[in-house]
């Protein structure tokens, strides 16, 4: 999955708008829009803050799956 899906996908479980969502990882909007829009990618703390994020809301992403 890619990391824009999976922005969307836990906006969609969460029932979550992207402002909702930055406003949770500390974030700005446009930030959270370039991530699912796939305008951008997030450097490697912002990442594990989404996994950390993730994980606390019990949605795990299996990166291994269909390997």
């Amino acid at each position: 999955m890619e990391f824009s899906e999976k922005i969307r996908f836990v906006r969609d479980k969460l029932d979550m708008s992207q402002e909702d969502l930055a406003r949770a990882l500390n974030l700005s909007f446009a930030t959270i829009n370039r991530w699912e829009n796939a305008k951008a990618k997030p450097i490697k703390i912002t990442q594990a803050a989404f996994d950390a994020f993730c994980q606390s809301h019990g949605i795990i992403f299996d990166e291994n799956a269909g390997r």
